[in-house]
């Protein structure tokens, strides 16, 4: 109900409030993917460094990292053409806001994903006491999917309260305004 009354205070607020909506949304989203990007071209480098430098446990936590971080370039890539291709002035209030409110819901699920990552990489790294033939890669990759987990982990709650500040900020307020209307047309009835 909350949802469906903030999409209708967007919209009857006008074009002001849903571009400037729009632009605080797609600015943290750009924003959150360039810093992903950055780290994940980081941790290409040293990762490839390191897979060619190095031997035992160090080579495959070089070449977990660089492994995991194909995959977070690809999703920071994705993301950053999907935003720029995007007109956000030809979307509608309630468009924008369920845009906003489905990326601020991936960042809290991712959030539970990355201790699931963490959890793998403690099990990984206790695994590798028991394994004569794998020790070092499972040790290897056990620290580099904590590495990587703990980032996300980190990166993904920020992005979360980001998300979620931005929302309050732009919507709340109309929100009060539509409100009060509400509560004086309600009196005028009344009365």
């Amino acid at each position: 109900m909350s949802i469906i009354f903030l999409m209708t205070a967007i919209t009857l607020r006008g074009q002001d409030v849903t571009a400037t909506f729009g632009e605080a949304s797609m600015a943290a989203g750009n924003g959150g993917m360039y810093v992903l990007g950055g780290w994940a071209l980081a941790n290409l480098a040293a990762g490839a460094y390191g897979w060619a430098a190095f031997e035992g446990e160090k080579k495959y936590f070089s070449q977990m990292n660089l492994f995991w971080n194909v995959i977070n370039l690809s999703i920071a890539g994705i993301a950053l053409y999907g935003n720029y291709s995007t007109d956000i002035l030809s979307m509608t209030g309630e468009d924008l806001l369920a845009r906003h409110l489905k990326t601020e819901k991936l960042f809290l699920i991712n959030s539970g994903l990355d201790v699931g990552y963490m959890g793998a990489g403690f099990l990984m790294r206790h695994l590798s006491a028991k394994s004569e033939k794998r020790a070092d890669l499972l040790m290897g990759y056990g620290n580099a999917v904590i590495l990587q987990g703990g980032f996300l982990l980190v990166f993904d709650m920020v992005m979360y309260f980001i998300f979620r500040d931005i929302r309050p900020g732009i919507i709340e307020p109309v929100a009060t305004v539509i409100n009060q209307e509400s509560i004086a047309a309600g009196l005028r009835i009344i009365f």
